[in-house]
């Protein structure tokens, strides 16, 4: 059994470009340098006043600041890469109805794609996630690529398990014979009930999200506001106020996760 190497340096991510070599990885977003300096100094700012509000030692703020700056960034960078792929798919389900319309009208499966390119950019704009899509699988079409390996190669790039069913799905049917009008129509029903449900359930546990942000945030006030009473109130300058805060910063923040994690309901 070969044993791996510890020391071996990590092969960096390729991102997947897909058939057609302009296909964006759904999975993969580079920042841009602007954006880094803006999230690393929003990330920064607000570790250095919750850490000198705590401590009052501009030393420790600034090491807090630096931390929560490049901790900042991976997590930013992660709920960029979800939006996107929440964006992506609920433009897709209006790209199967456009294709349901166009199928249900006679027109034959490269022509729907067609028609479905011209309805999302209509729609959501040339520069939509959607569009593109469509501009590749329309220009792959145009240049003999198998409609399916196009749409395969889109729920790859994507990972979203909504789009790589019907991919699948789609894959069998079109080579078999299948009913593809049927296949697209309950597709796009399944994908429909299951962004209302998505909505329903957002909507229930947005008052819990906002209970839980306010409870993160109202230590922070409460000392504030304690402090700005006088050093008589409150002084967590000494070593065991400055050791009792930071077990309590280290469970707030655990908890905080905790939350979000608990109410991250997916399906």
């Amino acid at each position: 059994m070969k044993i791996p190497n510890p020391f071996k340096k990590k092969e960096p991510y390729v991102p997947k470009v897909g058939i057609m070599g302009i296909g964006l990885d759904y999975n993969y977003y580079e920042y841009k340098i602007s954006e880094k300096i803006l999230y690393f100094l929003l990330g920064a700012v607000v570790g250095g006043i919750v850490a000198y509000i705590f401590y009052e030692s501009l030393i420790l703020s600034a090491i807090v600041a630096l931390i929560a700056g490049f901790a900042f960034l991976p997590i930013r960078k992660k709920q960029i890469i979800e939006k996107r792929r929440n964006k992506l798919l609920l433009q897709f389900k209006d790209m199967l109805e456009s294709l349901n319309t166009s199928i249900g009208a006679g027109l034959n499966i490269m022509d729907s794609f067609s028609n479905a390119a011209d309805d999302m950019a209509a729609q959501y704009g040339e520069e939509s996630l959607i569009f593109e899509e469509l501009k590749i699988i329309n220009s792959g079409i145009y240049n003999n690529i198998n409609v399916e390996e196009l749409l395969l190669d889109m729920g790859e790039r994507s990972q979203i398990p909504d789009i790589v069913s019907f991919a699948n799905v789609f894959d069998t049917c079109y080579r078999k014979g299948g009913n593809i009008k049927e296949v697209i129509k309950n597709t796009y029903q399944i994908i429909c009930d299951k962004i209302d449900i998505q909505l329903e359930i957002k909507t229930m546990v947005s008052g819990n999200k906002g209970e839980l942000t306010a409870m993160t945030v109202m230590p922070v006030v409460f000392v504030f506001l304690l402090k700005c009473l006088g050093t008589e109130v409150i002084d967590l300058t000494s070593s065991l106020g400055r050791i009792t805060t930071t077990g309590a910063i280290i469970i707030f923040v655990v908890a905080y996760f905790i939350g979000k994690k608990i109410l991250d309901i997916k399906l």
